[in-house]
């Protein structure tokens, strides 16, 4: 069955797929066709289960089909799919927000990650009167043509540093650094410091890898930006209310100019966001002369699984649960890489992990991930999915928990990645 949904989705779709990592072009094989997912498990169209450790890409994160967002949606539908309007919702769901990020005083709600740093960006040079921007090598910001200039994810994947479709106009106007390297940064701001309206970064970047940033690295670019007249953005699509309530703004103790967020703030329905103090966010129109607009934008829908979600994350003992699960899981497969005498490790923070296949320390910067990997993730990923575990079908994408995930779950990864790994060495000592 799964092979004649694949030859429609191909006759149907650009590669059979709405975004290119689900191809399974990177990892090989025919991708599996999804038609369910319960919990901490997602079904494909044959019959097969898995242990899911993608969780929609970072959203799930109470897992699948959860009852109190299910019911949310549900209850809201009733009442009306799409008002073009401010509805109850969206203002219930910006006092969520706001309350969890208190450096920022008023939010703006989007569709997509891609929406919300893209407005970010032309909020920040509307107020600064600049035109340049500065990002980060391997960080994935969205798929708007000035922050795709060596992104991470799909075109780390799939080997492309740049996109095709972007004017050369527009890509001059951004600048990409090397993350970890504060001379980098010196140097950049004595030249072109007058120039730079924002520097964007995720704190977590988690898109061509998980590369960690020391947190004195972060500082260097909130004092350099502030010497400079520059916004500080951070993008925490994926880590906002992932890591903790209040992202890794909350964690490393840095306060940006503004911060981007998705994933788990749409509860699994299409939603984002960027937010910031009154007298930068006030600069959007009505208010202001920067225009941003969004038909489905505050979608009742979406703000009442926003709602639902972060509801169920202030319950007592959540995300002390996420830490719990991450730190086991982690272990377990740092002990099967120990047993295998496979070279890597496994970075994580909280509930989101990512198995660096290379020797060595972990690498924080995107030219310090070694490429080569890629081969070898595709035999494990291969084996995983046949022992019934569905990880990212990319070596440089990450992997999340849920609060769905439970001990039986935690045991049957540990095992399939103890024999997924002894196959894969078997087959590369074979070649």
């Amino acid at each position: 069955m799964t092979s004649s949904l694949w030859e429609r989705a191909r006759r149907a779709m650009p590669g059979g797929v709405s975004s290119p990592v689900r191809a399974f072009r990177a990892v090989g094989g025919e991708p599996p066709i999804v038609i369910a997912a319960r919990g901490a498990e997602i079904q494909d169209s044959d019959g097969r289960r898995y242990v899911d450790l993608v969780g929609s890409w970072g959203p799930a994160i109470l897992g699948h089909a959860y009852p109190a967002v299910v019911e949310a949606v549900v209850r809201a539908a009733r009442d009306g799919l799409s008002f073009g309007a401010t509805c109850e919702l969206e203002v219930e769901l910006a006092e969520r927000v706001l309350a969890r990020f208190p450096f920022a005083e008023r939010v703006r709600f989007v569709s997509t990650g891609t929406e919300a740093v893209m407005s970010a960006v032309r909020l920040a040079r509307g107020a600064t009167g600049r035109e340049h921007i500065v990002k980060f090598d391997g960080c994935y910001h969205g798929h708007s043509d000035g922050l795709l200039v060596k992104g991470g994810s799909g075109l780390a994947t799939l080997g492309t540093p740049d996109s095709a479709g972007v004017p050369s106009a527009i890509a001059a106007l951004t600048h990409v650094l090397p993350l970890d390297d504060e001379d980098a940064l010196e140097r950049l701001f004595e030249r072109h410091g007058p120039e730079i309206a924002a520097v964007v970064i995720e704190p977590l970047p988690a898109n061509a890898g998980l590369l960690v940033q020391r947190r004195e690295f972060l500082a260097a670019l909130r004092t350099l930006t502030r010497r400079h007249g520059a916004l500080l953005v951070f993008d925490e699509v994926i880590s906002g209310f992932r890591v903790a309530p209040g992202g890794m703004s909350e964690l490393v103790g840095i306060t940006p100019d503004l911060v981007t967020l998705g994933k788990v703030l749409g509860g699994g329905l299409p939603a984002a966001a960027y937010a910031g103090p009154a007298d930068l966010m006030e600069r959007l129109a009505p208010e202001g002369p920067v225009y941003q607009a969004g038909t489905l934008s505050g979608n009742p829908l979406s703000m009442a699984a926003g709602i639902a979600t972060l509801d169920e994350l202030a319950r007592p003992g959540a995300y002390e649960r996420l830490e719990e699960l991450g730190a086991r899981l982690a272990n377990a497969l740092e002990r099967a890489l120990h047993d295998a005498r496979g070279a890597g490790t496994i970075v994580r923070i909280g509930s989101i992990l990512w198995p660096s296949l290379q020797p060595g320390p972990a690498p924080r910067a995107w030219h310090a991930v070694d490429r080569g990997v890629a081969a070898r993730y595709a035999l494990l990923h291969r084996g995983l999915l046949a022992r019934g575990v569905w990880l990212a079908p990319s070596a440089f994408e990450v992997a999340f928990l849920s609060l769905a995930h439970d001990e039986t779950h935690l045991v049957a990864v540990e095992r399939a990645f103890r024999a997924a790994l002894e196959a894969t060495a078997e087959a590369g000592a074979a070649r």
